[in-house]
């Protein structure tokens, strides 16, 4: 085994996308991740196209690096049995309703009594000690309540742009799935300094807030909101991927020299003097003007040229993908990141390995994503349990 968290064991009680994110970040990072579902298996595993009952593709894409155990947590036996794991474990993770796990008898105070070392960690839309505490919430909901679907229709203060919109992806999900598998690294490193286990409690509302509003809290960093909400470079109907001659292309420049040698590569060196682009404050005052002049130059020549230009210049600048041109490229291939692997059940699949380098623990694919209860007897027969018990438990 390898990568940081080896010889970290989580028991996962996830399901969805939040809490499976998270804990195949762990897995990815070297933990065994044990995978609790009910009989009938987690929702995912139904959401996608499939080879097999059970195995579709969304599922696939968030479970690997775990092992598969069934239990019914509202029979006492495997209820009984999770406690006996939790015993063993170091982390568990769950993304249910706080009153939920306490009506299944698995709350922070139950978990902590068979181990006062565990990192107990959680997610759910709104705070545990808070009014909406057991309110239900999926993406979409937080996406609204945040401001995401109306910063994403262009509306900032509730007076122009277009109508709210979804991100096209469960981008809240995913997010706070990172920050609940930060927060369980940070808690273990303080278990290692101390000894002490804990609780971890992600809200998914004010975390979404607090992504949002890096950019867009404006004036109300100053407590005067009233005086407007929203950076105007990010929320200008111009801010999108440029048409050239024969498609798009997408850059951006922020410093001074940036700009100059953005007006240089348009052949407009000029500008930098013009008093409406001449500094950080004036282009973001007349972002509209300044977007609206570099969309008509960008017409003017092929994607190919401007990219040659304004590499030149060094400008950032890349080509617009589609999902297509993502998969199908070349140095993703070569690099890894797309890979190849054959599952015992479902055959040949593709997963993309965790992104990140660790020189002295590197991470990497062991496990593919498990069939429903695929490690019941390994796991219960650790703990000491039989044939006819493991039967029982996990019917």
């Amino acid at each position: 085994m390898s990568g940081p968290l080896a010889g970290i064991r989580v028991i996962d009680l996830t399901a969805a996308v939040l809490g499976p994110v998270a804990t195949q970040i762990l897995g990815d990072l070297g933990a065994e991740v044990i995978k609790i579902e009910p009989p009938e298996g987690e929702m995912m595993r139904g959401i996608g196209p499939a080879r097999n009952p059970g195995m579709a593709a969304y599922y696939l894409n968030v479970n690997r690096n775990k092992k598969s155990l069934v239990l019914d947590l509202k029979r006492p036996p495997a209820r009984e049995a999770l406690l006996r794991l939790a015993a063993t474990a170091d982390v568990l993770v769950h993304n249910m309703r706080p009153g939920a796990a306490e009506r299944l008898g698995i709350d922070y105070a139950a978990v902590a009594v068979v181990n006062p070392r565990i990192i107990y960690a959680a997610a759910s839309g709104y705070r545990k000690d808070g009014p909406d505490r057991d309110r239900a919430a999926f993406d979409d909901v937080i996406q609204g309540e945040s401001g995401l679907a109306a910063i994403n229709g262009g509306v900032a203060n509730g007076t122009d742009g277009g109508p709210p919109r979804y991100v096209p992806m469960v981008v809240c999900d995913k997010l706070c799935g990172y920050v609940l598998a930060s927060s369980v690294g940070m808690a273990l490193f303080h278990r290692e300094r101390t000894g002490e286990g804990q609780e971890i409690h992600v809200p998914m509302l004010e975390n979404m807030i607090a992504f949002n509003m890096v950019d867009h809290l404006w004036h109300g960093v100053f407590g005067e909101p009233e005086k407007g909400l929203g950076y105007p470079r990010m929320l200008t109907p111009w801010r999108r991927p440029y048409a050239t001659a024969d498609g798009h292309i997408c850059l951006l420049a922020t410093t001074d020299r940036q700009w100059r040698n953005l007006f240089a590569a348009l052949d407009c060196p000029e500008l930098i003097e013009d008093s409406r682009f001449s500094s950080i404050p004036a282009r973001t005052g007349n972002i509209d003007a300044l977007y609206t002049i570099l969309g008509e130059k960008m017409r003017t020549r092929s994607t190919a040229e401007w990219r040659q230009r304004l590499d030149a210049h060094d400008v950032p600048n890349g080509v617009v993908n589609d999902m297509q041109a993502v998969v199908a490229d070349p140095r993703l291939h070569e690099s890894g990141f797309f890979l190849r692997y054959e599952h015992p059940s479902e055959g040949a699949c593709i997963t993309m390995p965790y992104p990140v380098d660790f020189s002295a623990s590197p991470v990497g694919f062991r496990l593919p994503p498990p069939r429903l209860g695929e490690h019941n007897a390994e796991i219960l027969g650790a703990l000491g349990y039989s044939a006819a018990e493991i039967a029982d438990i996990t019917g």
